[in-house]
């Protein structure tokens, strides 16, 4: 009769086969949630580690794109310098007006801010720890536009030209955040996975079309339309884990490299408030008119 049962005061073959898959079982269990994992809800709060930019990966030498002189293409390239003193200028009023026109330790508080918010606020929480954004640095630069040429398409007498450039930006670009992944299975909030990340630009090339504001526009705007086939080149450093830390896996840089470029691709168009002469909230009022 004994031998029909699974368990049995007489070891079998068959309970010890059992016996040991639940222990490789278990002893995966326990690694993967005490080495890798954390319990705790605020997992940084227990761990060495601190997030911290690293300057030498971030900051980039600021390249200069020339165009060749011979030929003519010198002209070109003189006749969009105007274009990329007025990107520079509108850059440096958006990093102003990001950090509330205040500088300093002050200012770099406000920017952290506004971004760990927005951060927080498209998180899907049911799989991420509310985000703790460390630091952001904006730049210092602006897309430099370079080989202008006119679209030829047909166009009526009072819509605007459309200009073609070619855009290439490098910059300092940069956020430091640190989060947790939930693991809610075989029960909710089954373990959290600490991850902190530093996400940085290093390149962004593509040929874009400007369309400047109508004359009579009561809310001028730049609208700028990027091509499907852009380049971007991200730096990730990353560190996964509590005790034992897995630093910058390459499968998660690839992802957030993805889902950044999905997501510009997606927006394909955007407008560019002209400080000084026009609001954010006069653009979208004009939209809206638009639509309806």
């Amino acid at each position: 009769m004994g031998a029909n049962y699974v368990f049995s005061l007489q070891p079998t073959f068959t309970q010890g086969l059992i016996l040991g898959q639940l222990s490789i079982l278990a002893l995966l269990v326990f690694v993967l949630k005490y080495l890798f994992m954390d319990s705790t809800k605020y997992p940084f709060e227990t761990t060495t580690y601190q997030p911290r930019m690293n300057n030498d990966s971030i900051m980039r030498s600021q390249k200069v794109y020339q165009v060749s002189n011979e030929g003519g293409s010198n002209k070109v390239d003189e006749s969009a310098e105007w274009l990329n003193m007025l990107l520079h200028q509108i850059a440096g009023t958006y990093r102003s007006k990001l950090r509330n026109d205040l500088s300093g330790a002050e200012g770099d508080e406000v920017a952290r801010k506004r971004v760990e918010d927005y951060a927080n606020r498209i998180r899907p929480a049911s799989f991420l720890d509310p985000i703790v954004v460390h630091s952001v640095d904006f730049g210092s630069s602006a897309p430099h536009l370079s080989n202008g040429r006119r679209v030829l398409r047909a166009q009526s007498s009072d819509e605007p030209p459309e200009i073609e450039f070619d855009v290439n930006y490098v910059d300092s670009l940069s956020v430091s955040l640190s989060t947790s992944y939930l693991f809610n299975y075989p029960m909710p909030l089954f373990a959290r996975l600490p991850v902190a990340l530093t996400i940085s630009l290093s390149l962004f090339k593509s040929s874009i079309t400007i369309t400047p504001p109508l004359h009579n526009s009561p809310a001028p705007t730049l609208t700028f339309s990027i091509s499907p086939t852009f380049t971007l080149d991200l730096t990730t450093m990353s560190l996964m884990g509590s005790r034992a830390k897995l630093a910058n896996v390459p499968k998660l840089h690839d992802l957030i490299q993805h889902q950044v470029h999905r997501v510009l691709a997606a927006k394909g168009v955007w407008k560019v408030v002209l400080p000084g002469l026009a609001t954010v909230d006069e653009v979208k009022n004009e939209m809206t008119d638009a639509v309806s």
